[in-house]
């Protein structure tokens, strides 16, 4: 116990401690206007099941009718009330109170979070009530859903991964027979017993599953669960077995499936409860409403669907030389599976065969391909985009495009590999802003419109494995900002359509990104800083929250790359220390004095 210092007072909203609890307190006999809107803000961060106490503030019918999972209102701070008598509609028997604060996000009915930065203004009414007691001052206008500060909010919900799998065309775009693979969809649901469906996390999570992705990712994933599929009626806890196996009872919508698509819909369930359980989920069990079995997958099973799986097994990075040529950093951490067991005698780096290797073109950036069969590269110039093999000798081919931009900022960007094989740069002419895509690594160049840009230009990008997402940096008014848009994709090979829609914020709390580099199936790392800020580098969601995953400083980092497997190590540009590299559960530390463009596979 501390034995000095001054007293400070602290705000009831601010809980860092996921394991505290809070218990709410039904309003007194008597109490103020202003102590039932207090009691009443406070209750809705409770775990009361039902918020049965916060219903206890309102009037009869407004305690019918409000719905907290309506939406949650994330605040920086519990909102602020002010009285507002100027704007009663009550007259002697009402009061009114504005609700301000700073909105930091909402979280609809989905539990998908959007970004929402901005002021918050609300207000809340009240009214004298009869009550056996006499007359009570209570709530008859509440606000929409919950009302939390972002410490209550962190205290109550977790980021969880839902899986669907991709809609993509027939043979894919370079005419992939693997068409099935998981696409990760985060949503936010309760740590512990969610107070209205009073389903527990990991029954939360299922019932969220079956609901269907959220709206956003909704047109280009699907989900093999029929339409109407939901847990059995009366289902409110799903427990594992003592060797971490699930039986999931479904409703009579999925008595009649096939078992492929039972196996696709146990997979789906696999992939979303990882991020739920502290240990490995072992296997899935899908039983029709009746209790039969429907169908048995284990974990090994379902690796078949991967979101993963098109990134292959890479271990390595990749970097530019000072000669500016493509060397490799061969097993960053020996392998993946044994990323724990990283020593320093892996950084040493090897040229890679070919014209990248050791041709007589000096490079800027480079993007290698996911089967580490190729790489598409960009001279230092940045007006040449070529893509060579990195698996053997021969000759250069001609450049894939060429950008007439006047200076090497305005040509083209550092370029990016999806999943499908499909090759994408920015061409940042200020005369002829582009998007491009290359079917297959190859040929052509596709114009890929992007709704939304609204004039700004794109200054780099990153494709996501899975195919369907896009990261940006966006530069507008002298700012940089960073984006995540979805691609969708209409008809196949050369004559496929393809489109870039809903741009949305992927770090809003940051004012300027540097650099960036997916992290993940569901998350970016990004260099970056806050207004008034220090450069930082930090990890994101998808969806703009920020991870609880804490990442060591790093000195004047201007680019960064991350693997889709979390165990193997940031790689970045540190101006001063060359290419540094932080293994998980280290601190950064320099892999060669002098680079450029570090990458992994993608």
């Amino acid at each position: 116990m501390p034995t000095s210092g001054d007293i400070k007072s602290v705000d009831p909203s601010q809980r860092a401690d996921s394991q505290v609890k809070v218990y709410a307190v039904a309003p007194r006999a008597g109490a103020e206007p202003s102590e039932i809107v207090d009691g009443f803000l406070e209750a809705m961060t409770s775990d009361d099941l039902q918020f049965a106490t916060a219903r206890k503030y309102l009037t009869g019918p407004a305690a019918k009718t409000w719905d907290p999972a309506a939406e949650t209102t994330v605040l920086t701070d519990g909102p602020t009330k002010l009285p507002d008598r100027a704007n009663d509609r009550g007259g002697l028997d009402g009061f009114t109170f504005k609700l301000g604060g700073t909105q930091v996000a909402v979280v609809d009915k989905q539990h998908a979070y959007r970004p929402h930065t901005g002021s918050y203004q609300g207000n809340i009414h009240l009214v004298l009530q009869n009550t056996p007691d006499g007359k009570e001052w209570r709530i008859d206008s509440p606000p929409k859903g919950l009302l939390l500060g972002q410490s209550d909010f962190g205290r109550n919900y977790q980021s969880v991964n839902k899986y669907y799998f991709a809609s993509l065309p027939a043979s894919g775009s370079t005419g992939s027979s693997r068409q099935d693979w998981l696409v990760a969809d985060p949503v936010y649901v309760r740590q512990r017993i969610d107070p209205e469906s009073r389903m527990d996390t990991v029954t939360q999570t299922v019932a969220s599953l079956l609901s269907g992705p959220t709206n956003w990712l909704k047109p280009v994933v699907g989900s093999r669960f029929p339409t109407g599929t939901a847990l059995k009626e009366g289902t409110k806890s799903l427990a594992f077995d003592d060797r971490n196996a699930l039986k999931v009872p479904l409703n009579a919508k999925a008595s009649n499936i096939g078992q492929e698509q039972c196996r696709k819909m146990a997979a789906q369930l696999l992939f979303t409860l990882r991020d739920v359980t502290v240990s490995k989920v072992a296997q899935v069990e899908l039983e029709r409403s009746d209790g039969s079995q429907l169908c048995v997958l284990s974990a090994d099973q379902a690796e078949e669907f991967s979101p993963d799986r098109a990134s292959g097994t890479a271990t390595s990075a990749y970097f530019i030389d000072a000669k500016g040529h493509l060397e490799r950093l061969p097993g960053s951490t020996g392998s993946a599976a044994g990323a724990e067991d990283s020593t320093e005698s892996d950084s040493t780096s090897e040229s890679v065969p070919g014209p990248l290797g050791a041709g007589s073109k000096t490079l800027g950036a480079v993007a290698v391909a996911r089967d580490e069969q190729r790489a598409a590269a960009v001279t230092n110039a940045g007006s040449l985009l070529y893509v060579a093999s990195i698996t053997s000798e021969g000759q250069l081919d001609g450049p894939l495009v060429t950008s007439q931009g006047r200076t090497p900022e305005n040509r083209l960007s550092a370029p990016s590999w999806d999943g499908l094989g499909d090759l994408w740069v920015a061409d940042r002419d200020l005369a002829r802003p582009r998007l491009l895509r290359f079917t297959g690594g190859s040929g052509a160049p596709q114009a890929v419109d992007v709704s939304g840009l609204n004039g700004a230009r794109i200054e780099s990008l990153r494709m996501s494995a899975d195919g369907v997402r896009i990261a940006l940096l966006v530069s507008e008014g002298g700012r940089t900002t960073l984006k995540v848009g979805r691609v969708e994709r209409q008809g196949s090979g050369d004559g496929a359509t393809v489109t870039v829609s809903e741009l949305t914020d992927a770090a809003p709390q940051m004012a300027e990104v540097t650099a960036m580099s997916w992290a993940g199936r569901s998350r970016l790392v990004v260099v970056g800083k806050e207004t008034g800020g220090v450069q930082q580098v930090r990890y994101m969601q998808t969806d703009g929250s920020v991870s609880v995953a804490t990442i060591p400083g790093a000195n004047r980092v201007t680019a960064v790359a991350a693997a889709d497997d979390s165990r193997l190590p940031l790689v970045a540009l540190s101006q001063g220390d060359g290419i540094v590299r932080l293994p998980p559960g280290a601190n950064w530390k320099t892999v060669v004095d002098k680079g450029a463009s570090p990458v992994y596979p993608g």
